[in-house]
């Protein structure tokens, strides 16, 4: 039987490892992290998890404080290490997961980054994955051999977009091809939610060698409340092609959505143009964010994944157990406020 559980949130992860932690009712157990020369790198629990129901929350997206590579083998080695140490089970808990968007060959000899990504997570002893609003859900279950959760945040947007019910007609739009089923997803959390006319429209786009082209358009916008949705918001051309394109063709007001928001400085730049969405929301996947660009609404994802922590823990009948103090003379990761 699974022990009491252990909850590790690693760096870059604190703030909404913190959040997770107070609204599951359990604490934040303590590890180390150190840097060395040569860019090596070493984390290690300081509680011992033999016997217990270990979870780790990483943030794997790259960023200036480390590429999403060394965020990754770090979380990797991290679970590794409670595995070695006994942990009757280990967790990874990653709202992003990086290489998602290669799953498939699009040129010869193309690797499929995501398959090796999931074989690697595999290969360091964890048991399951959890992660939220994955750029191809089939890729990502079908990449791993250990149990999955795929967590969606369509719920989530609704209830926001139900909320901004201003009059003027409701679209929820693909910003490309292989988003339909994402933003089909979205309409089907409107309807459900008592909103029943709603539109739905689609922008082409494709993509070779790093240009980007693609002008079709379907659906009717004229006069609507457009919603864009996207898994993720990196450079953010994608959502500043497909404003301009619903704009073309008339709506009223448009709005950009998506699970992960990775601005880059290129994305502040197309975003905060006239023809750009008037507002953006994104979950606190990421941030802490820039906010010199289009009003910009975060919504928090603590609720969800502490939910999906109980109910993967084994529910309320389970024991959770306090977030133990370090052994004397050893230190955890401090908590860096705004991350």
């Amino acid at each position: 039987m699974i022990g009491t559980m252990l909850f590790f949130t690693l760096q870059g992860a604190e703030g909404l490892g913190q959040r997770i932690a107070a609204l599951g009712g359990w604490g934040v157990a303590p590890h180390e992290e150190r840097d060395f020369d040569m860019g090596e790198h070493k984390g290690r629990p300081l509680v011992d998890p033999r016997g217990h129901d270990v979870f780790v929350l990483a943030a794997l997206q790259g960023g200036n404080a480390a590429s999403c590579n060394d965020r990754l083998i770090r979380a990797m080695f991290f679970c590794a290490a409670c595995r070695d140490l006994g942990a009757a089970r280990v967790s990874l808990i990653a709202p992003y997961l990086p290489y998602g968007r290669k799953d498939r060959r699009t040129k010869e000899h193309d690797p499929i980054s995501a398959r090796y990504v999931a074989q690697a997570i595999e290969a360091m002893g964890c048991d399951q994955i959890v992660t939220v609003a994955a750029h191809n859900i089939a890729a990502f279950e079908n990449a791993f051999r250990i149990p999955t959760l795929h967590l969606t945040t369509e719920a989530l947007f609704a209830a926001l977009i139900a909320a901004d019910d201003r009059g003027a007609p409701c679209v929820v739009m693909a910003p490309d091809p292989g988003g339909i089923k994402r933003a089909q997803l979205l309409y089907e959390a409107l309807q459900a939610i008592g909103m029943e006319d709603v539109g739905f429209a689609m922008m082409e786009k494709r993509r070779s060698a790093g240009v980007v082209s693609g002008t079709l358009f379907a659906g009717d916008v004229a006069g609507a409340r457009v919603y864009i949705l996207d898994d993720m918001i990196c450079g953010g051309g994608t959502i500043a092609r497909a404003a301009q394109a619903a704009r073309k063709h008339g709506a009223v007001a448009v709005h950009a959505m998506a699970t992960h928001g990775f601005f880059t400085p290129q994305a502040i730049i197309r975003l905060a143009q006239d023809d750009g969405p008037d507002t953006l929301t994104v979950t606190d996947s990421a941030g802490p964010f820039i906010r010199p660009m289009p009003e910009l609404r975060v919504v928090g994802l603590a609720p969800m994944l502490a939910a999906a922590i109980a109910r993967l823990h084994g529910g309320p009948t389970w024991s959770v157990a306090p977030a133990p103090a370090p052994a004397s003379g050893q230190r955890s990761v401090p908590f860096a406020p705004g991350q």
